[in-house]
């Protein structure tokens, strides 16, 4: 496997380009640059034939055409062989009736896993942790969600960020706590007194100077 970076070191960070890489996966090798001009949602898992893991591929796969709207793609990545992943999603189509339809990393080395800082030695040091990157259509990393081996993620959060991430960038303003589309948005709070004075008589839904809401 070849795996550049962009030069920095440690974790990736909000708002850097992701490190690149080239993996092979289920569906041949891709390239991080493969999917620019699109979002993705890379993430990963611990192991293949797992009970966990099988709900989410399950729950990523049902959800697939609500991200493809979004012009969203999906990449899942574990610390497992080609043919074991292979033989996993034959298994997922066999038992859950569903087809899985995006890659899946074989990342036996642990080069995509390191550079993405995916493995916390604290739970296991062979397996990843279920972690959630995702990087909008110029290759910048947007965010970071990890969780435990022991609790799946939900589909609707992961959703709901994008199309949060997706406003924003849209609109210029930012979403407050348990946003959801078609509700109101939080206008950036003014920099200047001035600008201050202006938004109490500006007409949007204002609490106070630097909290302001408005329908999009």
């Amino acid at each position: 496997m070849e795996v550049t970076t962009h030069g920095n070191s440690g974790f990736p960070r909000l708002g850097q380009p992701a490190p690149l890489f080239e993996a092979q996966t289920t569906q041949g090798t891709i390239r991080l640059e493969d999917f620019k001009g699109s979002w993705l949602i890379l993430f990963s898992h611990p192991a293949d034939f797992t009970p966990v893991c099988t709900t989410e591929f399950v729950a990523f796969s049902e959800m697939a055409p609500e991200f493809k709207k979004r012009n969203v793609e999906l990449c899942g990545l574990s610390i497992d062989s080609t043919y074991s992943h292979i033989a996993w999603v034959r298994n997922i189509e066999k038992n859950f009736g569903i087809k899985v339809p995006f890659p899946v990393i074989a990342d036996l080395n642990k080069d995509v896993a390191s550079l993405y800082g995916m493995i916390m030695p604290g739970e296991s040091k062979t397996e990843t942790s279920r972690c959630v990157f995702v990087i909008d259509p110029n290759g910048i990393l947007r965010a970071m969600i990890y969780y435990p081996l022991t609790t799946g993620r939900n589909m609707q959060e992961i959703l709901r960020l994008i199309d949060a991430l997706q406003m924003t960038d849209k609109n210029g303003v930012a979403t407050p706590a348990n946003w959801k589309p078609g509700e109101k948005v939080i206008i950036p709070p003014p920099a200047t007194t001035e600008a201050a004075e202006e938004r109490m008589k500006a007409g949007f839904e204002t609490k106070d100077w630097y909290f302001s809401k408005k329908a999009v």
